[in-house]
């Protein structure tokens, strides 16, 4: 049991390290402030605007990729698995106890299908008269499963009458406040593994998570050989007969000498 909580905190930290590393996450409060679906509410007279200032879709689909896995409970980098984990290792420590139990109500709370709502979007036709409605909740997994990662035929007919833009709205506070909760969590294991409570190895703690340049090069030594020749068998076994190098190669190549080619025009 320790060996598999083992495993799973430290798949867990290395999907969070590379959730941390996202764009969204550089201003903290910034993404506290979304996770929260914080809106400005302008009231003249009996109207009032509601305006939240959101980030570009793609912005935000590329974080709900990273956060997914997360989110699947059968994934061994969930987030209630690390949370299991840290309440492991840390059983005999009664504040911590208390702590994980909270973190995963939240958690659950917030994630679930059954969750609560924050709001309810209702439509109605009002030549037909018929009615319908969806939570946020609901709204955001339809994004989330039907627009970016999946397309699942249910919840696309389901929130389609809703549009994109509705559906949108209510992934990014579920999106970024799941940024959070993994983040917060993070840190706490790298409190825990800096006072000797947990042995992670040191290395999935530094390794890289997320590509610095995506600039590629690479010194090499470039061998030529026709089709169907035997590559090497190990990356540090010899050539078989029949590679030649490239630079030879070229270097044979006669210089042609064609005089019935056609003169250059002027």
């Amino acid at each position: 049991m320790e060996q598999r909580h083992c495993s799973n905190l430290e798949a867990f930290v290395l999907r969070a390290r590379r959730v941390e590393k996202h764009s969204l996450a550089a201003d903290w409060n910034e993404l506290v402030a979304l996770g929260a679906g914080s809106m400005k509410v302008t009231v003249t007279g009996e109207q009032a605007v509601l305006r939240q200032e959101l980030p570009p879709e793609e912005l935000v689909e590329s974080a709900a990729a990273r956060v997914r896995p997360l989110l699947l409970e059968d994934d061994p980098c969930a987030y209630l698995k690390a949370l299991a984990a840290v309440g492991y290792f840390c059983r005999d420590l009664p504040g911590e106890t208390s702590e994980v139990k909270a973190k995963r109500a939240e958690w659950q709370a917030r994630t679930r299908p059954a969750a609560d709502s924050g709001y309810t979007v209702m439509l109605e036709n009002t030549t037909s008269g018929q009615t319908t409605s969806l939570t946020d909740h609901d709204l955001a997994w339809a994004w989330i499963y039907g627009d970016v990662v999946h397309h699942d035929p249910r919840r696309r007919r389901d929130a389609d009458p809703f549009g994109l833009a509705e559906r949108f709205r209510a992934a990014v506070p579920l999106i970024t406040w799941a940024m959070v909760a993994a983040i917060e969590l993070l840190n706490h294991i790298r409190a825990l593994q800096h006072d000797g409570i947990l042995g992670l190895r040191p290395e999935v703690l530094d390794q890289e998570v997320v590509l610095r340049s995506t600039t590629w090069e690479q010194a090499a030594q470039a061998l030529a050989a026709p089709p169907g020749t035997p590559a090497p068998e190990h990356a540090l076994s010899p050539f078989p007969r029949g590679w030649t190098s490239l630079q030879d190669t070229v270097a044979a190549q006669p210089i042609r000498s064609d005089s019935s080619a056609a003169p250059l025009p002027d």
